[in-house]
């Protein structure tokens, strides 16, 4: 039940954007075993005032062309199947659409299932003990 939401500076053609939102599902398939077609993604596009970054934080060097990708999904993921995710992610991006990977940065958010609803008002995969 992931939610990524994909940072980026403004500018880049809609082909690059959808470039991004493919890796990005496509790793999480890869290496996280989401179901099909539990896609849900945003890219976002900010000016250059509105887009903030460390350059060298970490001594990782890194540019303008920076893609902050949040992950957002229920607990239950081993911290291998995230470092395998993080790695296919950035492989993916690198070949296509050519992101470096020092300008990609990856964070994950874990919120237990009564905490999401994906229509209906209902929470369609928390079942509560009562």
């Amino acid at each position: 039940m992931p939610v990524s939401r994909i940072a980026i500076r403004r500018g880049k053609p809609a082909a690059y954007k959808q470039a991004l939102m493919d890796a990005v599902y496509e790793a999480m398939r890869e290496t996280v075993h989401i179901q099909e077609g539990d896609r849900f993604q945003t890219v976002t596009e900010h000016d250059a005032g509105e887009f903030g970054y460390g350059a060298d934080f970490l001594g990782i060097h890194r540019t303008g062309d920076l893609v902050q990708i949040q992950i957002f999904w229920s607990p239950g993921k081993s911290a291998e199947m995230k470092q395998a995710m993080y790695r296919a992610i950035v492989a993916r991006l690198e070949k296509n659409p050519g992101v470096r990977p020092q300008d990609v940065m990856i964070s994950v958010f874990e919120a237990p299932a009564e905490n999401w609803s994906f229509g209906n008002g209902e929470t369609q995969f928390y079942h509560s003990a009562g």
